[in-house]
């Protein structure tokens, strides 16, 4: 007979729920694996359920509770108490994770996190194990599943925002109040997780610049297909001039940029470095039973623990003004010398332009263009001067590309 090992359940939510369901239906097989019979020994809800009963119950705690009170208190706690923790709590380890690494490596136990980041794709332990010795130079990911699926929706059939929205919801893909999801809050928590791992700096959300998905339109949908490219919810972490730049906003991509074809629900990672040339992860990223997959394997790792999370070995600035391409839609006067003129504003910023599509509209018209990349604070300043223009008609509008396409 295999030797029961105890796991104390924090949160029965979607994610809890499934992660129960899941540990009893796999026990057989992770027994045989591990030599050890995983089982819940307790659940800690907000009606049920007693904290330190389910500690001294219990060799491991798996938090799901969500956001950081009380989770954080319990997760300190527990690995305190000496217990291993897995957690797919984002939130909590990009506002805390420095403290609640240094406690686990303080008393020799694991804090494991991988259902924290893109569901059930493993880029977790593929940098901290599988990429530890590459020099990582940046990394592009589609870590939201939510807002993935809004703008496959929003492209595939021009469904407006808000029918895309209400159709997440429906399939669970969405929460009911789906803010830190459109607001790209919950990629900008992510991002920083994954760059302090790629990095080995601290990083934290506050660090992070993000921007959502609220304000995309069908027209910016139909513009993309005029110029061939996708737009996707991105997320950024890299290295730039000795610091690194992490952000979140909507991004336009070529068809040839490995992020481009990932639709629906599903998320992918891109990992650049020297070493490696580049590598696309990609599975399913919402949604209970794929993030309950993850933690799962968390668990088995922590019962067969390998080393923690080590200390940062860097310190490095975060740098906020970076490089990049742009589409930009402006809505001006139907007459000669407006082009030129917006050329030259842009120009006088150091901006150039690589593809302009025109469309008239009456008296007026429509200019979506493409910028060649440069500072995105000497863009915003072209931007600034745009607006001011009189045969300028409504704020101009201005979405990210990514410039980058990747060969075989």
């Amino acid at each position: 007979m295999a030797e029961t090992y105890k796991v104390g359940l924090l949160g029965h939510g979607t994610v809890g729920a499934a992660f129960e369901r899941l540990l009893s239906e796999r026990a057989d097989t992770i027994a045989h694996v591990t030599g050890c019979r995983p089982e819940v020994s307790g659940v800690l809800t907000r009606s049920r359920g007693d904290f330190e009963q389910i500690l001294a119950d219990s060799d491991l705690i798996v938090e799901l509770i969500g956001g950081i009170d009380p989770a954080r208190d319990y997760v300190l706690r527990a690995m305190r108490a000496g217990k291993h923790v897995v957690s797919a709590n984002k939130l909590l380890l990009a506002s805390h994770g420095e403290e609640l690494w240094s406690t686990a490596r303080e008393h020799n136990v694991q804090l494991r996190f991988e259902g924290a980041v893109a569901g059930v794709v493993p880029v977790i332990r593929v940098l901290q194990e599988t990429l530890a010795a590459a020099h990582v130079e940046r990394i592009h990911g589609i870590v939201n599943g939510t807002t993935n699926f809004i703008l496959s929706e929003m492209a595939r059939g021009g469904t407006p925002y808000a029918e895309a929205l209400k159709r997440a919801q429906e399939l669970g893909y969405a929460e009911a109040d789906p803010t830190d999801d459109v607001t790209g809050k919950d990629a900008a928590a992510k991002m920083a997780i994954l760059a302090r791992l790629a990095f080995s700096t601290p990083v934290t959300l506050d660090q992070v610049t993000y921007e959502g998905i609220e304000h995309i339109t069908g027209e910016d949908m139909n513009y993309a297909r005029d110029f061939g490219l996708a737009l996707k919810l991105i997320g950024t972490a890299e290295r730039v001039d000795g610091g690194i730049s992490v952000r979140v906003h909507p991004a336009f991509l070529y068809p040839g940029h490995p992020l481009a074809s990932v639709n629906g629900s599903f998320n992918a990672v891109t990992v650049e470095s020297e070493a490696i040339t580049e590598i696309t992860l990609s599975g399913p990223g919402a949604g209970g039973p794929q993030t309950a997959s993850a933690v799962l394997g968390d668990v088995i790792s922590a019962m067969i623990p390998p080393a923690s999370t080590p200390e940062t070995t860097a310190s490095l600035a975060v740098v906020a003004d970076v490089k990049s391409a742009f589409y930009l839609a402006m809505e001006v006067d139907d007459e000669p010398g407006v082009l030129a003129q917006v050329a030259e504003v842009l120009g006088m910023q150091g901006a150039s332009i690589k593809s302009v599509v025109q469309r008239g509209l009456g008296g007026q018209a429509r200019l979506v263009m493409v910028i060649h990349p440069l500072l995105e604070s000497r863009f915003y300043g072209a931007v600034q001067l745009l607006a001011r223009m009189p045969f300028v008609r409504a704020e101009p509008r201005a979405i990210r590309v990514l410039d980058e396409e990747f060969n075989d």
